[in-house]
């Protein structure tokens, strides 16, 4: 299968999910991204790009990545696997150092009343019970995303959630 995999914020293309995915043997498009000097609809732009090129199969986001792999989905149809995704950045990312003006707020809370009316047939979730970066999992994630899995000895990191189980899983 074809992969794109969007890391989250701070991350790195070659993160856990990337090399997960890489070992089960799918072909993996990761593109570095600087969520701080691109604004959120350029993101959104570029990802629809990467993804008209390469056309993959299913889409695996991490943490704020995964807010980006549900955007992504949403316009695209294509299943996504989302690993302890960041579904409200406008709480989260400011706690991380993002720098959180009024314009790139507004874009988050537009772009989250999108996400939160869109059919999530095609969407799973992996989520640490333990995570540390995000508190809010049990009344947003698991309330959003049907197909949510915890993983309760979990944190944030998708290093300890067990992801050569779940995507070998989830990706066929």
């Amino acid at each position: 299968m074809k992969v794109l995999n969007i890391h989250g914020y701070k991350g790195n293309a070659e993160n856990s999910a990337c090399i997960t995915l890489k070992n089960l043997g799918h072909e993996v498009i990761s593109p570095q991204i600087d969520y701080d000097s691109k604004r959120p609809r350029e993101i959104c732009n570029d990802l629809k790009k990467i993804f008209d090129e390469n056309k993959p199969d299913y889409i695996v986001g991490t943490s704020l990545g995964g807010f980006f792999a549900l955007l992504v989905a949403k316009n695209t149809d294509i299943p996504a696997v989302l690993v302890s995704p960041c579904l409200r950045p406008f709480i989260t990312l400011p706690e991380l150092g993002y720098k959180m003006d009024k314009s790139r707020k507004m874009t988050f809370v537009v772009f989250e009343d999108m996400i939160e009316k869109m059919n999530r047939h095609n969407i799973t979730a992996i989520i640490g019970g333990q995570d540390e970066v995000i508190n809010y999992h049990s009344f947003t994630t698991e309330s959003l995303i049907e197909n949510c899995y915890v993983v309760p000895e979990g944190k944030h990191s998708g290093a300890t959630l067990n992801l050569d189980y779940w995507l070998r899983r989830l990706i066929k």
